[in-house]
């Protein structure tokens, strides 16, 4: 059992610095009024000096079998900079933007070994200025080995660093059609816009994570993209909301369902994968806290609160 103190900790206020388009119709009107333009400031919910911990319940889809692990989300403010395309720490240079980070870890076994999976996307506020996602990083591990993506915005495109073990992945440099969405970036734009997600037929680079577990081509494709009211019941929330993304000509579709109030809280996920195998994530315990200072013995027992 989690100590009280402890949990009075997580809920306290003292502010620490962190470590770290298209008209289609559907659904999600009923909300369409509550949506303002976005500025160059998030909502103040991201300024209290804390990140935003969620844990899940994973059933991951890999090779024939869904299998049983965790899923960990971490959504932070930052200050970032635009040139190098690092955390600003220094403060001595004006290149400097707000952006929300996140950071999606994925852990699960296949049999005999395990697979760790950490994908971190770099959103700015100032969406006017930075349309897209500025940097967005990957690395897988398993007992065959490691990979490591990471795509940044250079001009108008995106350049791809990609090493892997695999002959025909590594090492590989090249350039992605910067007007195409990234599919990582989609997370963060939801938590601070989804009205302003794109919508109808788009074209989508698919997530780091699911280009190198399918050995795609670094490519976009094109997909549907939509937003509605949930209507099931198999995650838990008030007022959800469900963005799909369909891509045309493959059997895998992304659905991530929210709450519609801002910040707009992620209550799980699903994604249908090749041979109709489901992954699907539910969340299990959520914490808004300064984590990156919570790394002794004695904090160990946050964990049970996550239920980790």
């Amino acid at each position: 059992m989690v100590p009280l103190v402890w949990i009075a900790a997580l809920f306290s206020t003292v502010l620490m610095t962190s470590c770290g388009t298209s008209t289609a119709s559907d659904g999600g009107k009923s909300h369409a009024a509550d949506h303002e333009i976005m500025s160059a400031e998030l909502d103040p919910y991201w300024y209290q000096g804390k990140a935003e911990v969620s844990s899940y319940e994973l059933s991951q889809a890999r090779y024939r079998d869904e299998h049983p692990g965790d899923a960990v989300l971490v959504f932070v403010a930052e200050d970032f900079l635009t040139d190098k395309q690092v955390k600003n720490e220094t403060y001595s240079s004006d290149a400097s933007t707000k952006v929300l980070k996140a950071n999606m870890m994925r852990k699960f076994t296949t049999g005999i070994y395990d697979y760790s999976i950490m994908t971190s996307v770099f959103s700015p506020a100032n969406t006017p200025s930075w349309p897209h996602a500025l940097k967005v990083t990957m690395s897988a591990q398993d007992w065959c080995g490691q990979n490591f993506v990471q795509l940044n915005r250079v001009s108008s495109n995106y350049r791809l660093t990609q090493f892997s073990y695999f002959e025909r992945e590594g090492d590989v440099v090249e350039s992605i059609d910067g007007d195409a969405w990234l599919e990582d970036e989609l997370w963060t734009r939801l938590r601070m816009d989804p009205y302003a997600l794109p919508r109808g037929e788009v074209e989508i680079l698919p997530s780091l994570a699911t280009l190198r577990l399918l050995h795609m081509e670094n490519a976009p494709l094109t997909a549907t993209a939509k937003l509605a009211d949930y209507e099931g019941d198999a995650f838990q929330g008030a007022d959800l909301l469900v963005y799909s993304i369909e891509y045309i000509g493959t059997s895998r579709v992304l659905s991530i369902v929210f709450e519609a109030a801002a910040p707009h809280k992620i209550a799980g996920w699903t994604e249908v994968s090749r041979g109709g195998l489901m992954t699907v994530a539910k969340k299990k315990a959520e914490v808004l806290t300064p984590y990156w200072s919570q790394n002794s013995l004695r904090d160990s027992t946050m964990r049970n609160f996550l239920k980790l």
